[in-house]
């Protein structure tokens, strides 16, 4: 086992900044690469129906086994298999608006401690859900971001699409509604006060499993989120038996 490599998790809701904070960290983070979840869907043909539509968000679009061997590969050999190819960087991510100096600056932060590892990041929407326990315990940082429901909804219906392994698929009408909302409700309710998730964290819940909330009053700033994400990964990489 490659015990120096570190699996920073990143999840939350549909469009709340995941992808675009894993990369800002791949740039900061020397020996650094990203894995997606998106990378782990099964083909087109076998996504399951809901409502009369494809349902990408949830666990059965997922090949959770072919994911959980990724992480023990990563775990034994630090880094990801060779033959895996990302279908997920051919999407785009939302407007990036941090200061290339605030970049600068985290990236000389984290070279000027020795001690900071090989580190892989996992961006996904699922990873921390009770149907994925076996992917989320495999996860040594597990970073939580969050949105409301209007500003998912915006977001993921300013998307063009997606690029998926046979093709190409684009949300239909009703698609955040009917698929993604909901679905995030059902899988994350588990986190938040009296199952509401755009209420306060459950931290008793959150600490149980070791899941790290972005503060709320950061969520605005991906600035913010990416210089508390440093200092975060950087604690528990120092908390490390050496």
């Amino acid at each position: 086992m490659s015990s120096d490599t570190l699996i920073v998790g990143i999840s939350g809701v549909s469009s709340c900044g995941k992808t675009t904070l894993a990369r800002l960290l791949r740039d900061v983070f020397p020996q650094s690469c990203i894995l997606h979840e998106d990378d782990f869907y099964w083909p087109d043909s076998q996504i399951p129906m809901k409502n009369g539509m494809q349902d990408w968000d949830c666990f059965e679009a997922i090949d959770s086994s072919k994911l959980s061997s990724c992480l023990h590969y990563i775990k034994r050999n630090g880094s990801p298999p060779r033959d895996l190819e990302s279908k997920e960087d051919l999407n785009s991510v939302g407007e990036c608006d941090v200061d290339p100096q605030v970049i600068k600056t985290c990236a000389s932060r984290i070279s000027a401690h020795s001690s900071t590892p090989t580190t892989v990041f996992i961006d996904g929407f699922l990873l921390y859900s009770q149907q994925l326990k076996n992917v989320r315990d495999l996860l040594d940082v597990k970073l939580f971001l969050r949105t409301n429901y209007q500003t998912t909804k915006a977001r993921r219906e300013a998307r063009s699409g997606y690029v998926t392994l046979e093709g190409f698929w684009k949300d239909p009408p009703g698609y955040v509604d009917q698929i993604v909302w909901p679905n995030y409700v059902k899988d994350h309710s588990f986190l938040f006060e009296n199952g509401n998730v755009e209420s306060s964290y459950n931290l008793d819940a959150c600490e149980e499993h070791g899941i790290i909330p972005v503060p709320d009053s950061l969520q605005q700033s991906m600035a913010a989120t990416l210089e508390w994400a440093c200092s975060t990964i950087l604690e528990v990489a120092r908390s490390r038996p050496s």
